[in-house]
């Protein structure tokens, strides 16, 4: 009969469990790196001598009122955005992830025996003969056997949400908010 205790201690469960935790946090490592890219290419641009923040240019006409109070005057105006504080900023975190592993080892033990007898005689007078024939036979078979079953089920679920900005980054598109300018 197999060791059942031993075969269940011959799972790797660093394979099982600690595969789909490394690839959460492989996957988190993705998504701070790609919200760094992000910022790079989107928010600045070469400058030639290294780099400067994107701006976005918006112009419009606004009415304001006349000195003297008769009316209005259309003024062009011109406003310099900052690309970044327009964009929602990529900022992908695992807040959950539930490892499911099940392992079912199952042992059958079997053993069959089975016998057979058989036996057949035959007289036969014939005048002054006498003809007997006997024969026997006996059969037995014997079969003995083990199976293993196993199975095993992995079921990983993993809920990502948008996460807030960290308050360095939130700090500065704060300040570059401030940084809006009208000309």
């Amino acid at each position: 009969m197999p060791n059942l205790v031993q075969e269940l201690n011959s799972l790797d469960f660093s394979v099982y469990i600690g595969g789909p935790m490394q690839a959460a946090v492989q996957a988190q490592h993705a998504a701070s790196m790609s919200q760094v890219n992000f910022i790079k290419e989107v928010g600045f641009e070469d400058s030639g001598s290294g780099s400067a923040l994107r701006y976005v240019d918006f112009e419009y006409k606004k009415s304001v009122p006349k000195a003297d109070g008769t009316g209005f005057d259309e003024q062009d105006v011109k406003i310099k955005v900052p690309f970044l504080t327009m964009l929602t900023i990529p900022a992908l975190r695992i807040e959950e992830m539930v490892i499911d592993f099940n392992a079912k080892l199952t042992s059958t033990e079997t053993a069959n025996v089975s016998s057979e007898f058989a036996a057949s005689a035959s007289l036969g007078i014939d005048y002054k003969i006498v003809n007997f024939k006997a024969s026997a036979s006996y059969k037995r078979t014997s079969t003995t056997g083990t199976s293993v079953e196993k199975t095993y089920n992995l079921g990983v679920k993993v809920t990502a949400l948008n996460d807030e900005l960290p308050p360095g980054l939130d700090r500065i598109l704060t300040m570059l908010e401030d940084s809006i300018v009208s000309v």
